[in-house]
């Protein structure tokens, strides 16, 4: 199992949340829980690089790519293995999210999520604009570790 903690992107930001990805099966259960983010629809993606030091947190990178696909929805099978499509929330700043993918593993190799970026943004993943969703700024950030 490998977990992500996310925090704030902007000084006095209230972002935090943590990210659960669990291997069963050829499938990676992705689970989050999510507090103090702006009510709505937020694009979720797992970036690149698991370095989260910048205050934009552009220094994750572009979405995790590994097989060089075009953007898209996490239904879609030509996508970023690190599309994973948006997170909900709600009036009071929660969002607990759950989702799976065919496309990462936990396990070591060229598709792991072991060392990677876990980025919450501003706006909607549109699951169609090249190569980002047009999903805005990086609100919260966090590298992802095994436990």
């Amino acid at each position: 199992r490998v977990m992500t903690n996310l925090k704030m992107a902007r000084e006095g930001g209230t972002v935090a949340g943590e990210v659960t990805f669990t291997e069963s099966g050829g499938e990676v259960a992705v689970v989050a829980h999510i507090t103090g983010a702006p009510p709505g629809m937020h694009g979720f993606h797992v970036h690149e690089g698991g370095e989260c030091s910048s205050p934009d947190f552009t220094s994750a990178g572009g979405h995790f790519d590994p097989t060089d696909m075009p953007h898209g929805a996490p239904s879609d099978m030509e996508r970023h293995a690190g599309d994973l499509g948006n997170v909900e929330v709600a009036e009071d700043g929660t969002a607990n999210h759950e989702a799976s993918s065919s496309m990462l593993t936990v396990a070591a190799g060229p598709s792991s999520v072991v060392g990677r970026g876990v980025i919450l943004h501003e706006d909607p993943d549109d699951m169609v604009t090249q190569p980002t969703g047009a999903a805005g700024g990086r609100i919260a950030c966090g590298a992802s570790k095994v436990l």
